[in-house]
């Protein structure tokens, strides 16, 4: 008897990763749960990557929002504003991000991720993985997996836990890169850069090893829950100044990307359900509208108890509207059936 893959796919964003781990939250609570016990694959990019990979260790949703708000600070400390000759009054931290190697230090987010992760190891999740990272080494996308093919993979599972998530977060211009020595030393970025919505590298795995028509696989059909990181929904002015440098981008340079790769991929997984002889249910949760007057706390960067709050605030929001959908009863309610152990 063929049967459903359940995939949980989780945005990219930084600190705005305790807005979709509050959703998840909202949801374990209401439907009595634990995450990883309901999804056979979870995906997640950068700050989504952390997430995908505590769940994975079964860790609850309460506890990683715990995390963002008492470790947010300490990964992105708050930059006293210096005066600098040229330029003005400005944040040091911004200056350190145009000229100094970066805005931030990643001792912070290791401490932080060898308090949560400690030693662990990819064999030691419990469900199939998928976090994007790029190799700058070798110039191209790396998807970091649980090695599923008994025997057949050996890429991943002895890695450390901290090496991977160091590996999808390191935001260009933010984080250094990531040097992994279980990789050679070979250097990692942000998956963001490619796939800050991880989805589509989920269904891709999905397809090419777990769910078709033919014999030799499991599943037919697919179910994709993908979850979105808090964005700036409202657009620009119009008439801004068209000639800009790394200065006047500032931190639109990356989120701009990272946003518009996160709606081509719902764009076009909106389409290929309609199209694809595989059948496919994918259901996205949209970040919400950002009030104008609400931008300057929903950053990449910016942690402090009035953004915590705010994210909280509109994650209960959206998780009151969608747990009462029905596809979302369905995914929290029936059990994962691809066992790793």
């Amino acid at each position: 008897m063929k049967k459903v893959f359940k995939i949980l796919s989780i945005d990219g964003g930084g600190i705005k990763g305790l807005y979709s781990a509050s959703i998840l939250k909202k949801f374990e609570e209401k439907f009595n749960c634990k995450t990883s016990d309901h999804f056979d694959m979870i995906c997640g990019t950068s700050t989504g990557g952390l997430i995908a990979l505590a769940l994975s260790l079964k860790i609850s949703a309460k506890n990683i929002c715990e995390f963002y708000e008492n470790k947010g600070e300490l990964i992105f400390p708050k930059h006293k504003k210096r005066k600098i000759p040229f330029f003005g009054t400005i944040d040091y931290g911004f200056l350190k991000q145009i000229a100094k190697g970066g805005k931030y230090s990643d001792k912070g987010l290791k401490e932080a991720l060898i308090e949560i992760f400690e030693k662990k190891q990819i064999k030691d999740c419990s469900n199939l993985l998928c976090i994007p990272s790029y190799s700058i080494t070798e110039a191209k996308p790396k998807v970091f997996k649980f090695d599923h093919l008994k025997g057949k993979l050996s890429r991943d599972n002895e890695a450390p836990i901290i090496d991977i998530a160091l590996a999808t977060t390191a935001a260009p211009t933010y984080f250094p890169m990531a040097e992994s020595e279980f990789y050679d030393n070979e250097q990692f970025i942000d998956g963001g850069v490619w796939a800050n919505n991880p989805a589509l590298v989920g269904l891709l795995e999905a397809l090419n090893y777990f769910v078709g028509n033919s014999e030799s696989k499991e599943y037919d059909s697919i179910e994709i829950l993908s979850l979105s990181s808090l964005t700036i929904t409202g657009g620009k002015k119009i008439g801004l100044k068209r000639e800009r440098s790394f200065k006047d981008w500032g931190a639109d340079l990356f989120e701009t990307s990272m946003n518009g790769q996160s709606y081509f991929t719902d764009f076009f997984l909106s389409k290929i359900t309609e199209i694809y002889n595989v059948d496919i249910k994918y259901i996205r949760i949209p970040s919400v509208s950002i009030a104008t007057e609400q931008e300057s706390l929903i950053q990449l960067d910016v942690a402090n108890k009035q953004a915590y709050n705010l994210m909280k605030i509109k994650a209960k929001d959206q998780a009151l509207i969608f747990e009462k959908k029905e596809e979302i009863e369905r995914l929290f309610t029936t059990k994962k059936t691809f066992i790793i152990r």
